[in-house]
């Protein structure tokens, strides 16, 4: 059966906000590198490519990472850009055709399968699917001006990846100039003039970005 969903995975963090001299996708988490658990999920899902991105200048370091593991995945490789919106781009270049196209963050590795799958079914419905959570929290917006405002919490929502396009709307968008108004693929592609589908998204699919972050991941482990 052939592959007819990609999963390009942006791996193109640092180890700044986590104290850490290793870049955060590297880190280990219950005993194996984040971006190996992150890689592993999507690759145990039937008919799923994946191409992951990488900066050029820890090509070395993921080699080197992959012989002290064993780890051969099959997957192909991209250089980063950089910009997030670049670095997706140098992903899409990997496209062969496959129907849908996700876009997921490295550190991201406890995504279930389920919402994988969820996300790709009504992508494939609806042309989009971003999976978001409510707000728990109360929300205040803040002006520029310093001033701030409460605003209705069930009008926040947080929103999480893989972000899931069928291929032509996603590479479509990325044919658009780049500006820094694009914080993820949703918006590029919203930008484009197409509408956005939220999905349930995950409580436990959260981004390992601070040592609190990586502490909760152990937990949930």
């Amino acid at each position: 059966m052939g592959k007819d969903k990609l999963a390009i995975i942006v791996a193109g963090g640092s180890g700044q906000r986590m104290g850490s001299a290793i870049p955060k996708q590297f880190l280990p988490l219950g005993g194996r590198p984040v971006l190996m658990r992150t890689i592993d999920t999507f690759l145990q899902i039937g008919g799923m490519r994946v191409a992951l991105v990488l900066p050029q200048a820890q090509r070395e370091a993921w080699d080197e990472l992959c012989a002290r593991h064993s780890y051969t995945p099959d997957i192909d490789i991209a250089d980063g850009g950089q910009t997030r919106f670049h670095s997706v781009k140098n992903g899409l270049a990997l496209w062969r055709g496959e129907s849908l196209i996700g876009i997921h963050d490295g550190v991201r590795p406890l995504v279930s399968q389920e919402t994988i799958a969820r996300c790709y079914a009504q992508a494939a419905e609806h042309g989009t699917a971003i999976p978001a959570l409510e707000s728990v929290e109360s929300v205040r917006l803040a002006a520029p001006d310093g001033t701030n405002r409460a605003i209705d919490r069930r009008q926040v929502m947080l929103i999480q990846t893989p972000q899931v396009f069928r291929a032509e709307i996603l590479i479509a968008a990325y044919r658009q100039p780049y500006t820094p108004l694009f914080t993820d693929d949703a918006s590029v592609v919203e930008a484009a003039g197409t509408p956005i589908h939220l999905a349930q998204g995950q409580h436990g699919n959260i981004k390992l970005t601070t040592p609190d972050d990586m502490r909760a991941a152990e937990a949930m482990l």
